[in-house]
């Protein structure tokens, strides 16, 4: 690492040896510390902190969403995969929504909602890798529910932008129906919003049913969430919009163990999880990347070549990103190394490649990533979403809990290998990272953001390997964003996909992008969402120093001690 004070940001690293915690929102990090001072693990931690999201970015993230994490055991020197995400239900199907008219999956209806895997997900880390009771480290976020906390910034101006998921209100009537909120209203809103407004920046807000729901899973366990009262509750309210889900679907899920995918990238080791996450668009983009001296080039054409690298490693992913109980994923075609030479070939330094035919959207912007290192070199990547903001928007009465919307990314082509099916997995993307050297953890990390985030991944392994940056430089860096519509490009002749670029790309380094067959959107100010939020936990083995960097893109901050 180097340290050459270039603040960006004007963030300098955050810097200690017993435990550090990095998530997007200050509260949170501090909770998550407390549990480390306390004693408590990786895991311990990790939980303590999403469960505080779930309360202070309420539309992000939460126990009605999904979670996957990668947990790196200093032990075992192995980085184990979780899998939190839950399936669609099991008399879901495609006729019901095209019979209805339905030409995209409804993203605000109950048939969006697929089981929600996040407490399964938190139930698993702690069986495994936890040393203290589900009680103790929901506790913060219990106590927070209850007394109240301020709404900070980046929060508060997403929450007024939730108000319309949660109440339910038409934006226009010639909207595509996939965009409007078919259904009754649901007086359940209210128990996100202050006399019927989404509460403002620094006012203080409780949310005492979410309060009440995390004080009775921490007495039951997962059986509180997937059995009994609450689970039909849940149905109940997802069925009044028109969904498939019934208390035996949740009855019946697991979180899962699963393998981890990775690629080796110059001297480190990146992992993923494996699909149904779209991880694999990270890893093929890493090993088409590989072979470039990115180091060496100016910063066009290496951003030129990492797009082009993310483009391709999207073509895959949308192709083959699916459950893989339902779908066998051709991984060592993908992997082998005729296979990179062939996407690489496909690489011109002078202009963008034509007509790719995927399409990418950078919607999904409400997600919550963090990262936590204790102590002992255990490190847990952890991220947990709603997807859209506020999900679905639908609240179960009385509990405070928002059910997400993931089963709007399962295709209504029953061909495709991510096809609407009963009980299977969508399309995910949200994604944590690892990366590992020598056997050792070398940074546990994490962009969240929809599809930004193996785009995010791709570019915070760049800046830390091929330019040598420290976390909160990689962080700070500004970043691009694809949106590639099918065709590959904004008009019938055009070569490439439509690229939006962060501002801190120069005038001339657009207009050079664009030369390239780039269709170039320069983005900032409050439009920055686009490009997510990361968290950066990096740990010296040798020393056992630990460094941290926060997204100033986002409210929160990295703590250690």
């Amino acid at each position: 690492m180097k340290y050459d004070f270039d603040f960006r940001s004007r963030r300098s690293n955050v810097m200690a040896v017993n435990g550090m915690v990095a998530s997007s929102q200050p509260l949170a990090t501090m909770a998550g510390l407390d549990i480390l001072r306390a004693g408590g693990t990786a895991a311990d931690a990790a939980v303590t902190v999403a469960a505080m999201l779930n309360v202070v970015e309420p539309f992000s993230t939460g126990v009605g969403g999904d979670c996957f994490v990668l947990f790196w055991d200093a032990t075992e020197k192995t980085v184990f995969a979780l899998n939190g995400s839950g399936p669609a239900a099991g008399s879901a199907d495609i006729a019901t929504l095209t019979q209805s008219g339905y030409e995209q999956f409804p993203h605000f209806t109950g048939h969006a909602v697929s089981v929600p895997g996040t407490v399964g997900a938190w139930t698993a880390l702690l069986e495994r890798f936890g040393k203290l009771s589900l009680g103790e480290v929901l506790a913060p976020a219990i106590k927070y529910a209850f007394e109240g906390y301020p709404v900070t910034e980046w929060i508060g101006s997403g929450w007024n932008i939730m108000k319309k998921h949660l109440l339910r209100e038409n934006w226009d009537e010639s909207d595509p129906k996939h965009l409007q909120y078919p259904g009754p209203p649901q007086p359940s809103a209210q128990e996100f919003l202050v006399n019927g407004c989404a509460p403002k920046v620094g006012e203080r807000i409780s949310l005492p049913t979410l309060g009440e729901t995390l004080q009775e899973l921490a007495a039951g366990g997962r059986d509180f969430f997937y059995t009994g009262d609450f689970a039909q509750k849940l149905c109940n309210h997802v069925q009044r919009y028109d969904g498939w889900l019934e208390p035996s679907d949740l009855a019946r899920f697991e979180a899962e163990w699963v393998e981890p995918i990775f690629t080796d990238y110059r001297g480190v080791r990146l992992y993923e999880c494996p699909p149904n996450g779209q991880g694999l668009a990270a890893i093929i983009a890493a090993k088409i990347a590989e072979g470039y001296d990115l180091a060496n080039m100016t910063p066009v054409q290496r951003t030129h070549t990492l797009i082009e690298c993310m483009r391709l490693g999207f073509l895959e992913a949308l192709q083959w990103v699916s459950d893989p109980h339902f779908q066998d994923i051709p991984y060592s075609e993908l992997f082998s190394d005729q296979f990179i030479l062939s996407r690489r070939e496909l690489v011109d330094p002078l202009s963008a490649i034509e007509h790719l035919k995927i399409k990418v959207s950078p919607v999904g912007d409400d997600t919550v990533y963090l990262s936590v290192v204790d102590g002992a070199g255990n490190a847990c990547s952890l991220i947990n979403s709603l997807y859209m903001g506020g999900g679905t928007g639908l609240v179960v009465p009385g509990t405070g809990v928002l059910l997400q919307n993931r089963a709007t990314t399962f295709s209504l082509n029953p061909d495709h290998p991510n096809a609407l099916e009963p009980g299977k997995r969508p399309y995910h993307t949200i994604i944590p990272g690892m990366i590992t050297k020598d056997a050792e953890l070398f940074a546990s990390f994490g962009v969240m953001g929809g599809f930004m985030q193996p785009q995010g991944h791709l570019l915070v392994l760049s800046n830390m390997v091929d330019l040598g940056h420290n976390p909160q430089q990689a962080l700070d860096m500004p970043r691009f964003c694809l949106k590639i519509l099918n065709g590959g490009g904004v008009g019938a002749n055009d070569p490439g996909g439509e690229v939006y670029l962060e501002a801190g790309f120069s005038f001339d380094e657009m207009a050079a992008l664009r030369r390239k067959g780039h269709h170039v959107s320069p983005i900032s100010g409050r439009q920055r969402i686009v490009f997510g939020g990361g968290q950066i936990i990096q740990r010296d083995p040798h020393t056992g120093v630990l460094v941290a960097g926060s997204d100033p893109r986002k409210d929160g901050c990295a703590l250690g001690w």
